[in-house]
Parts: structure tokens; sequence; C-alpha cells
């Protein structure tokens, strides 16, 4: 498979955390876009990984970039995660939506999904 960065994104709408709201996110409302695939909410090193998007997120908004991470969790362990702080295993407030992919679509389109 060709790889997609740089590549116009398959677009998508699914049911996301945001602010600690369940919103619609679809991927076509944005031009640029971090598209970040984890595998469930809770991992050890997931935490890590998210958290440093949100810690350099004025970065990405710089260069008028969305971050936006997919998981097959649903919206309600999303909320979960990010109701729970940073030094307790959760994510805190994060300045990007987390997306549920809860029916797995999005991931193997993507070819993520293993």
């Amino acid at each position: 498979d060709v790889p997609l960065v740089g590549n116009k994104g398959l677009d998508f709408e699914a049911e996301s955390v945001f602010n600690q709201e369940f919103i619609k996110v679809k991927l076509s409302d944005y031009f640029y876009v971090m598209l970040f695939f984890y595998p469930l909410d809770f991992m050890i090193i997931c935490p890590i990984e998210i958290a440093s998007f949100c810690d350099r997120y004025s970065e990405f908004e710089k260069i008028n970039t969305e971050v936006l991470k997919v998981s097959v969790d649903s919206v309600f362990s999303h909320l979960s995660w990010v109701q729970t702080e940073r030094k307790l295993g959760g994510l805190g407030n994060l300045h990007y939506p987390l997306v549920s992919d809860i029916s797995k679509s999005i991931s193997k389109a993507y070819n993520v999904h293993i």
C-alpha cells in the first residue's frame, strides 16, 4: 500500500470527544490534518505520546493544521480518559478531538487496523 502522508485523506465522519463534550468530526471540514492512530485508551505508553501533541499544539496551529487522534475505543472511554489527570494515567484536557472508531471502519480504510 502507498503511504497516505501528503495525500488527500479518506473522508470520514465520527463521534468524538472535545472539551469534555461529544461532537461529530468530519475530516473534510479541515484543510490540513495530522491524523494520529493509537490502539486503546488507558494504555501505558499512549498518554505520553498523545499528551506530547497537546503540549506542542501551538506549533500545529502556526501551520494551520488540526490534530485528530483516532482509536477503536468509545467516546465514553475517551471522555473518561480526558477527565483523568495526567499524573493518574489520564490525558487531562486536550486541544484537539479524540475520535471514536468503534466500528473500526476508519482504521481499516487507512489500513492501520491489525
